[in-house]
C-alpha cells in the first residue's frame, strides 16, 4: 500500500459482519442496511487497502490480507464498544466471541464466565481444541482454549494444564470384544465412540497401543460411532455402543458403574492453553481473569479436551 490507510469504522464493521454471518444478506440484516450498502462498503475498504480482502465464495472468506484486516476490525469493534459503554453505560453489552472445545464448554467454562454474564454477551464458537487457535488467528474470536502452546501473532498464551482421559467400555463389551485382553488385534476390530471426524483422542491412544488395523475410514481401530456432544458421547459408551476415552466427571458419582477401565494407570493427557489478544482491552482482561481463576489444573473441576 502506498502511505497509510484511513480506516473507516463502518467499512470495517461490514467486513466483520460478512465473515461472521456468512453472507452479504445476513450481514445487511445485522447492520440494518441493504446488501448493496454492505457491498459498497466492502469495495471501498478494498480500494483503501489496495488489495482484495474477501473471496466472494459461499460462504465468503477473507483473503490472507483480509484476515489481518479482519483481526484489526474485530479489535476496533471491541474498543469502540468499550468506549461507547463508558459514555453511555445503559446501552447494549459488548460482545466477546470466544473459541472453546466441547468438553470445556460442558464442564468448567460456562461457570467461569457466569460472573461476567451481566456485563458482556458471549458468542461462544465450539471447535476442536486442535483448531480453536485458527479462529483466533483469523480474528474471529478474542480468545480461545487450545492445545496450541505457541502464541498466535498478536496474542499471548498461558498454559492451563493437563486434562486426563481414560478409556472405558462396558463389561459386556469387554467380554465380547476383548476376551483375551486389550491387544492390538482386538483394538483393530472393536467398535469405538468418537466425538466427530475432528476428534483425534481415541486415535492418539490407539497409536500408543498398536491398534492401527484396517478398521473404518478415518483412522485406526474398528467401526466408529460419531456422537458430537460430551454428555451423549459418555452415554453412548455406557450403553455399549463402543469403547471411548472419558473425562473424570463422566465416570464420577456412580456414572462409571458397570464400566471397565481398559488401561489402568495409563490413559491420555491433553495439555490445554488459554490464548487471548494482546490488545489493551478491559473486557478481554476481565474475561482472561475469570477463565484463569476458574481453571483447576490436572482435570477434576477444570476439565476440557475433546473438540
Amino acid at each position: 500500500m502506498g502511505g497509510s490507510v484511513d480506516w473507516d469504522l463502518a467499512q470495517l464493521r461490514a467486513l466483520a459482519a460478512v465473515v461472521a454471518e456468512g453472507s452479504f444478506e445476513a450481514a445487511a440484516r445485522t447492520l440494518h442496511v441493504t446488501p448493496s450498502a454492505v457491498s459498497q462498503r466492502l469495495r471501498a475498504l478494498e480500494t483503501a487497502a489496495g488489495r482484495p480482502l474477501l473471496v466472494r465464495s459461499r460462504p465468503p472468506r477473507p483473503t490472507r490480507a483480509g484476515r489481518s484486516v479482519l483481526r484489526f476490525a474485530r479489535e476496533v469493534e471491541l474498543l469502540a464498544a468499550e468506549a461507547e459503554r463508558a459514555v453511555r453505560p445503559a446501552d447494549a453489552l459488548p460482545v466477546l466471541p470466544v473459541a472453546v472445545n466441547a468438553d470445556s464448554l460442558a464442564t468448567w467454562f460456562l461457570p467461569a464466565l457466569a460472573p461476567l454474564a451481566a456485563e458482556f454477551c458471549f458468542d461462544l464458537r465450539r471447535e476442536d481444541q486442535e483448531r480453536t487457535h485458527e479462529l483466533l488467528r483469523s480474528g474471529s474470536v478474542v480468545a480461545a482454549v487450545t492445545t496450541e502452546a505457541d502464541p498466535v501473532p498478536g496474542c499471548r498464551a498461558t498454559r492451563l494444564g493437563a486434562v486426563h482421559y481414560q478409556p472405558f467400555a462396558t463389561a459386556a463389551f469387554v467380554r465380547r470384544w476383548f476376551p483375551d485382553g486389550v491387544g492390538p488385534d482386538a483394538l483393530a476390530r472393536a467398535p469405538l465412540v468418537v466425538f466427530d471426524r475432528d476428534d483425534d483422542l481415541q486415535d492418539s491412544w490407539l497409536r500408543r497401543h498398536g491398534g492401527g488395523g484396517p478398521g473404518a475410514p478415518g483412522g485406526p481401530g474398528g467401526p466408529r460411532h460419531h456422537v458430537p456432544a460430551t454428555a451423549d458421547h459418555g452415554e453412548a459408551v455406557r450403553l455399549g455402543f463402543g469403547w471411548g476415552l472419558l473425562l473424570p466427571e463422566q465416570v464420577a458419582g456412580g456414572r462409571g458403574d458397570g464400566l471397565v477401565d481398559l488401561d489402568p494407570g495409563g490413559g491420555l493427557d491433553v495439555d490445554l492453553h488459554w490464548q487471548r489478544w494482546k490488545v489493551a482491552s478491559p473486557a478481554v482482561d476481565r474475561l482472561s481473569g475469570a477463565v484463569l481463576a476458574a481453571w483447576r489444573p490436572g482435570g477434576g473441576d477444570g476439565t476440557a479436551g475433546r473438540p
